[in-house]
């Protein structure tokens, strides 16, 4: 195993990751840390490329599947990496990549600002909503994003803006999916001038629209599929009567059929057998594939 820094970065070795997710399932990390700022993450990233090790970047957790069998190498999760500026007079705003996208959310309606009410019901952080395109009730990342902050983990002394238009944004999609850079820190462009009130009540309906909808009491991870247009995933799954289907802990919601939650003591394992089982009976049921927005890490090559 690879000596640790020997700057006073706080890392350790063999940490569960299921307190990391919010499905709360998933092995053990061989080396986490949580940097405080982007000055760490970059050092960290440097270690790590020194050690030639596997990295991987984590945020809330809130879109992610990880294996039982845990993590090989450095595993950083960039919640404490916080902080946003919010200009009122021109709508530009700038968050580091550990942000709440909620906390973001209620921080513009209050200035005024218009563009991210739907963000608020979304539990994860700028950065995983930059790099899924994470939308919601008619909003999405992509429409309001202006550039990005990056750091490619083999060039770590180099971070680096990217516009948004370079991102390749489509549905739940990036192009940073299949990168390997890491997100710093994000700049959005919102509309300016608006009523506080006016925004902030629109915010907090958006966000009592979801949550007396979902199942907010139990860990999950938010929508599992995709919707393949012109047909909801949710809906699909419903109408085959699969609200409820279970294996192991894992169990299709009874609530909302696109979520899958860890009744008491899931595993990854039945999560991942789950998500295959509705997709193998929707393809059988209507002829229609249904395709994870969930991110796996663990599970075999690019993953």
């Amino acid at each position: 195993m690879a000596p640790a820094p020997s700057w006073p970065l706080a890392l350790r070795q063999g940490v569960a990751l299921a307190n990391f997710t919010s499905w709360k399932v998933g092995g053990a990390a061989e080396w986490l840390a949580e940097p405080g700022n982007q000055a760490e993450l970059v050092a960290l990233a440097a270690w790590a490329q020194a050690q030639a090790m596997p990295l991987r970047c984590i945020g809330a957790g809130s879109n992610l599947l990880i294996a039982d069998a845990g993590l090989a190498g450095l595993t950083l999760c960039n919640r404490r990496l916080q902080g946003s500026s919010l200009d009122a007079s021109t709508g530009l705003v700038e968050a580091e990549a550990g942000e709440p996208i909620p906390t973001l959310a209620r921080k513009a309606a209050r200035l005024g600002l218009s563009g991210l009410e739907w963000a608020v019901g979304i539990p994860g952080t700028v950065g995983g909503a930059v790099v899924m395109n994470a939308g919601a009730q008619g909003g999405c990342t992509a429409e309001w994003l202006k550039s990005v902050r990056l750091v490619d983990p083999t060039r770590p002394e180099a971070p680096f803006d990217l516009p948004a238009e370079a991102l390749e944004f489509a549905y739940r999609h990036s192009r940073l999916q299949a990168e390997a850079w890491i997100v710093l820190s994000a700049r959005f462009q919102l509309e300016a001038g608006h009523d506080p009130a006016a925004i902030t009540a629109r915010t907090s309906a958006n966000l009592h629209s979801r949550t007396s909808t979902q199942p907010y009491q139990q860990p999950s991870c938010g929508s599992v599929f995709r919707n393949p247009e012109p047909h909801k995933a949710g809906q699909l799954i419903e109408a085959l009567g699969l609200k409820g289907l279970q294996i192991g802990q894992a169990q299709v919601s009874p609530i909302h059929a696109n979520f899958i939650v860890n009744t008491g003591q899931a595993t990854a394992a039945d999560i991942s057998a789950l998500i295959e089982e509705v997709q193998r009976r929707v393809m059988t049921g209507r002829g229609i594939a249904l395709h994870p927005e969930v991110k796996r890490l663990g599970f075999g090559p690019g993953g």
